[in-house]
C-alpha cells in the first residue's frame, strides 16, 4: 500500500493505473477509522482494480465551539486496517495543501444542504462540498464511495456532482451497525458506558416511528413519540426527526417512496445522527 502526503505522489499513480486501463474508486474519510469505513472500502473492491482512501480531518465543516480540535485521530492504526483490508493507496493531505495562503473558494450547494444538519451546523455543507470537490478533482475516479450514515451530506455531495458535471459515480453504502442496533461512528468514541447505552434510544426511536408509520399512523404522531422517547432517554437537544424525500430532502407530512426518516440529537454534549428508510416491502 503505498502512502502518500503530496498531491503528487497521488497525481503520479493515478496516471499510471490510467495509462494500464484500470478502474479507480476513492473512499475520502477523515480517519478514526472503524467497521463502517471499512465496509466502504470492501465494497470499492468489489467495483474498481485499484481503491484510493483519503484522510483529512477537514476544517471548514466543523464550525465554532464543534470538535475540530479533539475529534479523534489515530493515523497509524488507520492505515494499518486500510492496507489489511486491501487498500492500494492513502493520501494525507494537510489543510495547507488543500486551502494554500490566498484560497478564496468555496462550493456551496442549495435546496438540499439547507435543511436539518444545514440549518443547526451552517456552514457545514460548504465545507463538505467544497473538501469532496477537491478530493474528487485531485484522484480522478470512476467512482466514490460514502456511507448512508451520513445521508444529508450523501445528498448534497450527489447535487454537486449531478451540477457540475464531475465524471465520477457516487455510491452509497448501507449504515454499518454495531450488534445493539447503534450506528458506527467516530464520535462514539466520547461516549461513556452509561451515555452509550442511553444513546441507543436514537436507533430506536427511528424503528418505532418507522413502524408506526408503515402500520398507517399519522407522521406527525409517530414523529412526537420518537421526539419524547429521545428526550425521555436523556437527549439533552433534538435538532430534528423528520421524514424526508430521500432525493430531496424535504419534509413529507405522509408517506410517499422513496423516503428516509433522519435524525440529530445530542447526548452528553455528543451529537449523534441516524436514518432509515421507511418503505412497504415488495413482493
Amino acid at each position: 500500500m503505498q502512502i502518500v502526503r503530496e498531491s503528487s505522489g497521488l497525481a503520479g499513480a493515478v496516471q499510471r493505473w490510467r495509462a494500464a486501463g484500470e478502474r479507480i474508486a476513492l473512499v475520502p474519510t477523515m480517519g478514526a477509522l472503524h467497521a463502517g469505513h471499512l465496509a466502504l472500502v470492501e465494497e470499492a473492491r468489489t467495483r474498481a482494480g485499484r481503491v484510493v482512501a483519503t484522510i483529512f480531518v477537514n476544517p471548514l465543516q466543523f464550525g465554532p465551539g464543534e470538535d475540530l480540535d479533539r475529534y479523534p485521530r489515530q493515523e497509524q492504526a488507520d492505515l494499518a486496517m486500510l492496507e489489511a483490508n486491501g487498500c492500494d493507496l492513502v493520501w494525507l493531505p494537510t489543510a495547507g495543501q488543500l486551502y494554500p495562503p490566498g484560497f478564496a473558494t468555496s462550493v456551496s450547494v442549495a435546496e438540499v444542504s439547507e435543511r436539518w444538519d444545514g440549518q443547526a451546523r451552517p456552514g457545514h455543507f460548504e465545507g463538505v462540498a467544497t473538501v469532496v470537490a477537491k478530493l474528487l478533482i485531485a484522484a480522478a475516479p470512476d467512482i466514490a464511495l460514502f456511507g448512508e450514515k451520513d445521508f444529508q451530506q450523501l445528498a448534497v455531495i450527489r447535487r454537486m456532482v449531478a451540477d457540475l458535471g464531475l465524471s465520477v459515480e457516487i455510491v452509497g453504502v448501507p449504515t454499518v451497525r454495531d450488534s445493539d442496533g447503534l450506528a458506527l461512528s467516530s464520535r462514539n468514541s466520547y461516549l461513556s458506558a452509561d451515555d452509550r447505552r442511553r444513546a441507543l434510544a436514537l436507533p430506536g426511536a427511528l424503528q418505532a416511528a418507522r413502524d408506526a408509520i408503515l402500520g398507517g399512523g399519522e407522521v406527525e404522531a409517530a414523529l412526537e413519540v420518537a421526539r419524547r422517547s429521545l428526550a425521555e432517554a436523556g437527549f439533552a437537544r433534538i435538532d430534528y426527526v423528520a421524514l424526508v424525500d430521500e432525493a430531496t430532502l424535504e419534509p413529507l407530512d405522509k408517506l410517499a417512496a422513496p423516503a428516509r426518516l433522519i435524525a440529530a440529537a445530542t447526548i452528553s454534549g455528543t451529537r449523534l445522527i441516524d436514518n432509515v428508510r421507511v418503505e412497504h416491502a415488495t413482493v
